[in-house]
């Protein structure tokens, strides 16, 4: 089996910045502004999870407040205050903090940077596939499709 090159490693904050700021169909991809996502597990060729260095501007979130079905989160925070928020409210974070997602709970999480000074965080998650996302703040769903791709439609099922 021919085996692409991959680096033996990099330094993670000058690994090329995600060539797409955001997957979602407008009006949320706009939302997104201010995030700045270095896909590092790409870089190696990682297949079974992810892994991004994230950075968050003063007044941007990590993505829309969010619940996986089937795959899992970690974030660990490495610089900045950012505000966690789920159902259960607000959770202020600093850096050595970690927080996890638990899928199929459909308890909504985002990251939301609220200070004056960026944000810096890893984002771990699994790549389970068949997997779908419910968006409790937006009229949005997600689907994975079988080629690992999102699908984005309406909560009514109405394609986006």
């Amino acid at each position: 089996m021919e085996r692409p090159d991959y680096p033996i490693a990099v330094t993670a904050a000058e690994a090329p910045p995600r060539t797409t700021p955001s997957i979602y169909p407008e009006p949320f991809a706009s939302r997104m502004a201010g995030r700045d996502k270095r896909p590092l597990g790409d870089l190696f060729g990682l297949t079974h999870f992810g892994v991004n260095l994230t950075t968050l501007k003063p007044g941007a979130v990590s993505a829309l407040r969010h619940a996986h079905s089937k795959q899992d989160e970690f974030l660990y925070i490495l610089q900045g205050r950012p505000v966690l928020v789920t159902d259960a409210g607000e959770t202020q974070l600093s850096p050595g903090m970690c927080t996890g997602a638990r899928h199929g709970t459909g308890n909504g999480q985002q990251l939301f940077n609220r200070s004056d000074e960026d944000v810096v965080y890893l984002e771990i998650g699994d790549r389970t596939p068949g997997d779908t996302a419910t968006y409790p703040d937006d009229d949005l769903q997600a689907a994975m499709a079988p080629d690992g791709k999102w699908q984005f439609s309406h909560k009514d099922g109405t394609p986006y």
